[in-house]
């Protein structure tokens, strides 16, 4: 019987494939069953040849060698995958396999993965194509209960494709001719040197920003404070003698006069739905979690779990043929932290989702991410997942609960001739903030008020403050700049900067966190607290690339092409052709340019390796000593920050040193051998219970325990 290959991603959901086509069977690298064989990828199996897999002789970087063009791309097999390459091929070759399903990301990424491997193993067989959004058994058997034809997604492919030779031809010869021309670890890319421009744009408008005072005036009566406003609705002035002057004309007012009371009902609606970057920039609000942090644990909910939906996706709507699972989705969430409020979703006749929710028409490879039809097992999910989830299922269900209602009061006084405001919101109907946390408190409630109404004045005085500089970037608002970078792009067209407003910005939704962490390995970004600096290498390298690098335009301009390929509508080899023209630019105007590179961070130590000086970096999570001759790349830590805790102040340790000899320091003066910490530590783990033990058994219970002796026995082990 002739049999299809199924090709997923990652081990993970190809095991979810294979248990739901019924595939039992266990072989090297693959699982079998009558009609399918599921094998998988390990992300990417294939890559791009190095330059040096061309020819030997650009094994030594040099000048001369730039621009490097190959007349055609080679693709080979990942060294440390080759195992499981050489699996996938073997059962894509077998004579009893007649077609190939291709199961990857369902994205031009996914596309990409499997289309590579295709064709480094020469695969000629019939494709076709498994596009789902979730690992769910019922979408995996409505998935293949609809398999598209693979040719469908060609130009998606071509796309990829053209993607990534662009970045091979651009990006390494650009930083070839760096490296080489300075003699530094010198790297660029058309997304990740444009990110680094922003921060370094950022904090030049800080240096360059010049504080200026305002001033206002308030009066206080027995019932509410009231802010001046001018006739044009400002609340400051910088003109500190008018604000002088009003204050003598009015100090003496004994009474205020009520001139105006305004009543508006209100309503304010359900945040959209997240796409990745909104889910990571929420997180790092919430927790400050980095981005790659919260992907990593949207994946494991996706993969491991299976409880929420496909993680890379850059909409914020639903498709409409999602409608129909929408209650069993409300069902699967009725067991945890919004129990209540799922159940009382649910029993609502008929279900109505916010306007505007779903829309067809916004939603590109995948819909947002929402909660799947799978309950959650809250006992196998880590604290950080359960947060995670929980975030995501409430963005979901406030779509549900209608808006939030309210009445806003506006009261307007006059002292003398000067006019005074103060707002205050009673709330009428909860609605969507059932699940948040911005519900209003009574603390924004104003008291009844009358036109025409006496308030005596308890006191008038005068404010002041001065205008504060733009905030520096935190990988939140990095992500928010990066998504939408038009702020950053004076002096460009309106056609790119609106090009990157339709295509999301720069980099992709999947790719964005590995920018980041990129530019922290590069060591030309570091962290101080939460907030992002560059560093000397950083400015300098921004000094060094060609203008056209440093702006988002040109992935606006890549953006642009790459969606005409994936349409159809233009060529790959038209767009190649156009970057290797401008890849040769590139590199005459580097060997031309006659600016210098300056290490400023040379330590006083030595690279045991190779005798030169070693540089001190900051790095993400700590001090390093890194030597300066690229060819050499030795490195060693100096100190790097823990997740330990001090036993006397409970800050975060830090840990100093190499070998044996490493100690925690605290900032409270507390030091501790590394071997006398984990002795503690242990001690400290058997002499209680874990975690997981303790969410066990109060998860047994029908109640929660209320005052009772074990519940508080436990709760102080918990706490400890």
């Amino acid at each position: 019987m002739a049999k299809s290959v199924v090709l997923a991603e990652k081990p993970s959901v190809a095991r979810d494939i294979a248990r739901v086509l019924k595939c039992h069977k266990k072989g090297n690298g693959y699982l079998e069953g009558d009609r399918y064989i599921v094998t998988w990828a390990l992300g990417h199996l294939v890559t791009h040849a190095t330059p040096e897999q061309y020819d030997k002789k650009y094994q030594k970087w040099t000048l001369e060698d730039l621009p490097i063009i190959p007349n055609s791309f080679k693709l080979v097999p990942i060294r440390q995958t080759t195992k499981q390459y050489n699996a996938v091929k073997a059962q894509l070759n077998r004579k009893d396999v007649n077609e190939v399903i291709i199961a990857t990301d369902a994205g031009r990424e996914g596309e990409l993965v499997a289309r590579w491997i295709l064709e480094r193993a020469n695969i000629r067989k019939p494709i076709k194509r498994l596009w789902i959004s979730s690992v769910t058994d019922k979408a995996i058997q409505d998935g293949f209960r609809q398999l598209k034809d693979g040719r469908a997604y060609d130009n998606l492919y071509a796309a990829a494709v053209a993607r990534a030779e662009a970045d091979w031809i651009v990006g390494i010869n650009a930083t070839r001719a760096l490296t080489v021309k300075h003699n530094a670890q010198l790297s660029t890319g058309r997304v990740q040197t444009p990110t680094l421009a922003m921060i370094r744009a950022r904090e030049e408008e800080i240096q360059n920003f010049k504080p200026k005072t305002y001033y206002g005036l308030e009066v206080q009566t027995d019932d509410a404070l009231f802010v001046w406003q001018d006739a044009k609705g400002n609340t400051r002035t910088f003109d500190e003698s008018k604000m002088k002057k009003m204050f003598a004309q009015l100090e003496n007012e004994k009474d205020a006069e009520v001139v105006h009371v305004e009543t508006k009902p209100k309503k304010t609606y359900a945040k959209p739905l997240f796409d990745l970057t909104e889910l990571q920039k929420e997180a790092f609000h919430r927790w400050k979690w980095s981005a790659k942090e919260t992907l990593n644990t949207l994946q494991n909910l996706y993969e491991r779990h299976k409880i929420v939906t496909y993680p890379r996706t850059d909409s914020k709507h639903l498709t409409s043929d999602m409608q129909s699972t929408l209650l069993d989705r409300i069902r699967a969430v009725n067991r945890g932290t919004y129990r209540d409020i799922a159940q009382q979703i649910a029993r609502t006749k008929p279900l109505v989702i916010q306007k505007g929710v779903v829309n067809d028409k916004l939603v590109t490879d995948h819909h947002a991410i929402i909660p799947t039809e799978e309950p959650p097992n809250y006992m196998s999910l880590s604290g950080s997942e359960k947060q995670l989830y929980d975030l995501i299922t409430a963005r979901f269900l406030a779509t549900f609960l209608g808006p939030a209602e309210f009445e806003q009061m506006t009261v307007t006084i006059r002292v003398g001739d000067e006019t005074f405001k103060a707002r205050g919101e009673k709330m009428t109907k909860l609605g969507h903030r059932a699940v948040t946390e911005s519900t209003l408190t009574e603390s924004t409630l104003l008291p009844s008020f009358s036109k025409g109404q006496k308030l005596p004045i308890r006191s008038l005085h005068r404010t002041s403050g001065e205008t504060k500089p733009p905030a520096r970037f935190n990988e939140g608002t990095l992500l928010a700049a990066m998504e939408n970078p038009s702020a950053f792009m004076q002096g460009e067209s309106k056609q790119a900067v609106q090009t990157l407003q339709e295509t999301g910005g720069i980099g992709t939704v999947a790719t964005r966190a590995e920018i980041i962490e990129r530019l922290f390995q590069m060591f030309v970004i570091e962290k101080k607290g939460n907030e992002l600096y560059t560093t000397s290498k950083g400015r300098q390298l921004l000094n060094l690339v060609p203008e056209e690098l440093k702006s988002p335009a040109l992935t606006a301009e890549w953006e642009t092409n790459l969606t005409k390929i994936a349409h159809g509508k233009m060529k790959k080899e038209a767009f190649i052709q156009e970057m290797i023209d401008f890849s040769k630019k590139t590199v005459n105007n580097i060997k031309n340019d006659t600016t210098k590179f300056k290490h400023d961070n040379v330590s006083g130590k030595t690279c045991p390796d190779c005798g030169k000086f070693l540089l001190r970096v900051n790095g993400k999570r700590g001090v390093m000593l890194v030597c300066q001759d690229r060819e050499c790349g030795h490195r060693q830590n100096v100190s790097q920050q823990t997740n330990a805790r001090c036993p006397n102040c409970r800050k975060k340790l830090q840990l100093r040193g190499e070998g044996e000899g490493r100690i925690f320091v605290c900032s409270c003066g507390h030091r501790e051998k590394l071997s006398s910490f984990e002795k503690r530590r242990k001690k400290s783990t058997n002499a209680k219970a874990d975690k997981r033990t303790v969410q066990k058994y109060m998860k047994q219970q029908d109640d929660e325990p209320v005052n009772t002796a074990l519940a508080d026995a436990l709760k102080q082990l918990f706490d400890k």
